[in-house]
């Protein structure tokens, strides 16, 4: 090749590299907003959609970008779905039909609703009534299959009521989710209403028994049906059981007038009538205790949970599930909970290095300061996302 050949030829190469480079650099907002709406909604989304993320990240909008991305009915119908669904039910299984639970996760999410309300509020979220839909029922849930089955867009149709105006529960027996027909159906079924605690532990403060196990605290509030000696080694009890139970049941109390009937499907409530559950296998323990109410004590506000983060404006005692709700989701670790579960959503990984960890805490702190606004935290945890 002769020189001047050469030297054209790199000329050449050097104006196309540039031509790449400029057109790489003008296009960055476009793949982010076309990277922010697949993370958010799972869908490709529309030109008009698409040029207004854009416009919103040109100006230096990326929340504003991603609650763009947040109108489209996807982010409802698929994304929130397959969010909350894994809450519902004692597999944690995503493949469960949509129940009162996950469409009142749903629209509180969608209606920017406080959600530290999700375990106390007097609310559930039903189908619009001009679908013709079955009506709710505290029986079956008929109701929301018909939503689902008709692919009903859920970031339109999906009405807030109190749940006290549904159900025959008054007011100050409602506890957000946790008298839900889909969560007693799951968690106050048989048992001894143990379970409502634990998976509320897990679905909404991210710890099981294991991790907030404390042989530190009084046994005094555990029950008759645990054996003092398994095996007949009391060793077993003081340095195993007794780290779980004697935390776990002065807070279950609160659940004790509550039931799920097999017989007519549905959730049972009795106030000043403690459920028969609670004094099963009372000979196991004859000197364990004997619960007389449903007030609840939180033995975790002293020793290691502290940790947790419990708020100190409330009293860490009452009596019935929305006080014992509003202890829950006051804690620091309901907070950081909700944020860890939406990073993993919509970044598709746990936070896994000091900058993912840092931004979570940066995201728990907004969270609190912005009400609780679950999009908010949503279309934040997607902006950083976007870029890592």
């Amino acid at each position: 090749m002769r020189p001047r050949d050469f030297a054209n030829h790199i000329l050449i190469l050097c104006c196309l590299l540039f031509l790449a480079n400029s057109v790489s650099a003008g296009d960055l907002e476009r793949r982010q907003a076309k990277r922010l709406h697949d993370r958010l909604a799972g869908v490709p989304p529309s030109e008009t959609v698409l040029n207004d993320m854009e416009t919103a990240l040109l100006g230096g909008n990326s929340v504003d970008a991603a609650l763009i991305a947040m109108e489209n009915h996807a982010f409802y119908n698929v994304t929130l779905k397959n969010f909350a669904t894994p809450w519902t039910n004692r597999d944690q299984t995503v493949f469960a039909p949509l129940n009162d639970y996950s469409a009142t996760v749903i629209g509180m999410i969608r209606d920017g609703v406080p959600f530290n309300q999700v375990l106390s509020a007097d609310l559930v979220y039903v189908g619009d009534s001009s679908l013709g839909l079955p009506a709710y029922s505290m029986s079956n849930n008929d109701h929301y299959a018909a939503l689902e089955n008709q692919n009903i867009d859920l970031a339109d149709k999906l009405i807030a009521v109190p749940q006290s105006t549904v159900t025959d529960l008054q007011t100050s027996a409602t506890a957000g989710i946790m008298t839900s027909r889909a969560a007693a159906e799951a968690f106050f079924i048989a048992g001894t209403n143990r379970a409502m605690f634990r998976f509320t532990l897990m679905n909404h403060l991210c710890n099981d028994l294991e991790q907030v196990k404390d042989t530190s605290r009084s046994p005094d509030r555990i029950r008759q049906d645990i054996s003092r000696s398994p095996g007949g080694d009391s060793r077993i009890f003081l340095n195993s059981c007794v780290g779980c139970h004697s935390g776990m049941d002065p807070m279950a109390q609160a659940f004790a007038y509550y039931n799920f009937d097999e017989g007519s499907q549905r959730l049972t409530f009795t106030p000043g009538n403690v459920q028969a559950k609670y004094f099963i296998n009372a000979g196991t323990f004859k000197y364990g205790f004997v619960t007389p109410n449903d007030r609840w004590d939180n033995y975790w506000r002293n020793g290691q949970n502290a940790l947790l983060g419990w708020d100190a404006s409330l009293p860490g005692t009452g009596s019935g599930a929305k006080s014992l709700g509003n202890e829950l989701a006051g804690s620091d670790a309901f907070a950081s909970c909700q944020v860890k579960k939406v990073f993993r959503t919509v970044c598709l990984r746990e936070p896994g290095n000091s900058s993912d960890r840092n931004q979570v805490e940066t995201i728990t702190r907004n969270f609190r300061t912005d009400n609780y606004n679950m999009k908010t935290v949503f279309a934040e945890a997607a902006v950083y996302c976007m870029g890592n």
